[in-house]
């Protein structure tokens, strides 16, 4: 068998093209490239306003900080994420509590937050895990209940829906990530959308140190001398990055499509295997399966299978990380179902080029191997 990788970005001569124009033109770094990604992406998702940035942690600082969170306040933090989305609090000097998950969606559970609320809670980050969106809805509804912020966690979720709605236009402010193991991929990219107008003029001021873009001022006819009245950061995305976006932003629906197709290839081959569950998806919503993430029975050591599967030449790898079990935010939450899952899921090949023989190979390897794990 040949090796068989977790996951594979997909490039063809469009990127080179898009790249090609921008480096012919002599202009790299943030300007009219960028421009046309985020219009791109804003138009997509159905979203007033879009500002690029160097990747999703940074949109997640922009929005708490474009939220009014600053030192001492608190976050309800959905637990089964990548410690991306807790550090972008704790760059705040906020506190992150962590709330469990749904076991089955892998998304936090909204009957779990109400009773996490202080009077020192100023917003809700619900994660919309592996590209499947959490339940927007009764979030909502709580968050509205006491004029907190929702700031959508959307880093897997671009193109994903909920009732219709497009994840990352659902909340308040929603962040996007185009990490390599993305459903599109800038190499490091991301995304904060807004329909508020306030929110997406602070959150572009502060992406660029608290001034004005050099693109934006090369359009001016007088000259000014830029003054910086607030404490920013560099944040902004560059035209190369923005270059490659663009023409993977043209295949979104191609990708999801295909990985729709996959992951129902998967789920036929799963329901076959004893000990191994497929993902559960919530019939309010369309998951783009940025990761396929199934769960093992809990007899299984799933750390030795991802070993074993490794030495075979297929990678997969675990799904992500229960918050609060991490030293580094001494958590004193206990999110039990976060902490099952987190020992138990486990990541399978998916990518936009995979092919069905190639998980049938993988689930056969699986089959004939599971009752070793126990």
């Amino acid at each position: 068998m040949k090796e068989i990788p977790l996951t594979k970005p997909y490039f063809d001569n469009d990127e080179i093209k898009e790249i090609k124009d921008v480096l012919d033109s002599g202009w790299v770094t943030q300007g009219p490239k960028v421009k046309e990604f985020e219009e791109g992406v804003a138009r997509k998702i159905r979203s007033k306003h879009a500002i690029a940035v160097t990747n999703c942690t940074a949109a997640l600082h922009l929005a708490l900080l474009c939220s009014g969170v600053s030192s001492g306040d608190e976050v309800l933090v959905a637990d089964y994420t990548f410690p991306a989305t807790g550090h972008a609090v704790l760059y705040c000097g906020a506190k992150p509590i962590f709330v469990d998950i749904d076991p089955d969606s892998y998304n936090i559970n909204p009957e779990k937050i109400e009773a996490l609320i202080t009077d020192r809670t100023r917003a809700i980050i619900p994660v919309h895990t592996f590209g499947q969106p959490a339940r927007m809805d009764e979030i909502l509804k709580i968050a509205r209940n006491h004029s907190l912020s929702v700031i959508e966690d959307a880093a897997c979720a671009l193109g994903a829906q909920y009732k219709g709605k497009y994840a990352g236009a659902i909340g308040d402010i929603g962040c996007f990530s185009f990490h390599a193991r993305k459903g599109i991929t800038t190499g490091e990219g991301g995304m904060l959308v807004t329909n508020n107008d306030e929110i997406a003029a602070k959150a572009r001021h502060l992406s660029m140190f608290g001034m004005k873009s050099a693109w934006e001022r090369e359009g001016k006819a007088r000259f000014s001398v830029p003054e910086f009245i607030d404490v920013g950061y560099n944040y902004k995305m560059s035209d190369i990055t923005a270059a490659v976006g663009v023409a993977q932003l043209r295949r979104l629906d191609q990708i999801i499509d295909r990985k729709r197709t996959l992951a129902q290839h998967w789920d036929t081959r799963l329901d076959e295997i004893e000990g191994i569950d497929k993902p559960y998806i919530d019939p309010d919503t369309i998951s783009i399966y940025q990761s396929y993430v199934a769960l093992l029975n809990p007899t299984i050591d799933r750390n030795k299978m991802i070993q074993d599967l490794l030495s075979r030449g297929i990678q997969t790898q675990i799904g992500t990380y229960a918050s609060h079990m991490q030293p580094v935010y001494h958590a004193p939450q206990t999110c039990p179902c976060s902490q099952d899952v987190f020992h138990r899921a486990i990541s399978l090949p998916m990518y936009f080029t995979l092919q069905e023989t190639v998980i049938d190979e993988v689930a056969e390897t699986i089959q004939q191997t599971i009752g070793g794990y126990k």
